[in-house]
């Protein structure tokens, strides 16, 4: 019986292994194909990756020139809000000083005159913060860029094309002509002028 038991034991042993490696055979199929589909999963992964980084670039230099162009029109605005304000300033700052002048003609008050010299010369100052300069036409060659001619008249002063009057001051703004300068132009002598027709 003794041996009987043990046959049985070994037997059962026996088939424990057989079904152990049955198992094992099994097991060994799965693995080698998940194996084998690994490599796709990897490259796919790569080309995700891949992708997500172009689109991340992209988006990273959209983002740049979107600030930037921001950046731009917000100076521009600024600058456009400046221009606005000083146009509507600028007829303000002529009247003032034609009645500076005006006063100065006419012997007003000398405490007056110098407390609105004062005035003027403050109110000139702010606008020289902002960049605004205004152009001395007179004496200086006529430059269409920055003149706007009213007549032409005959001169013994001024040389033919020399501003010899300013009606309207203009401005620079900057770089840029914020308003010309209305002027009377010389055509030179009179007597030249005369001999000329």
């Amino acid at each position: 019986m003794g041996k009987k038991q043990k046959t049985k034991e070994e037997e059962l042993k026996a088939e424990e292994a057989a079904a152990e490696e049955t198992v094992e055979e099994e097991e060994l199929p799965d693995t080698e194909i998940i194996e084998e589909d690994e490599p796709a999963p990897v490259v796919e992964e790569e080309e995700e990756d891949e992708s997500l980084r172009d689109q991340f670039v992209r988006l990273q230099a959209d983002f740049a020139n979107f600030r930037n162009r921001t950046q731009r029109e917000r100076v521009e605005l600024y600058q456009r809000a400046n221009e606005d304000l000083l146009l509507e300033i600028l007829p303000v700052l002529d009247h003032y000083e034609m009645g500076l002048q005006t006063a100065e003609q006419h012997d007003a008050d000398k405490a007056v005159v110098d407390g609105f010299k004062m005035v003027f010369d403050q109110f000139q100052n702010v606008l020289n913060k902002f960049n605004l300069e205004p152009i001395d036409a007179v004496g200086q060659e006529f430059d269409p860029h920055k003149h706007e001619a009213l007549t032409h008249m005959p001169s013994d002063e001024f040389a033919a094309e020399i501003c010899s009057n300013q009606v309207r001051r203009g401005y620079m703004f900057g770089d840029k002509l914020l308003r010309a300068a209305q002027v009377v132009v010389s055509s030179g002598p009179a007597e030249a002028a005369e001999g000329a027709e």
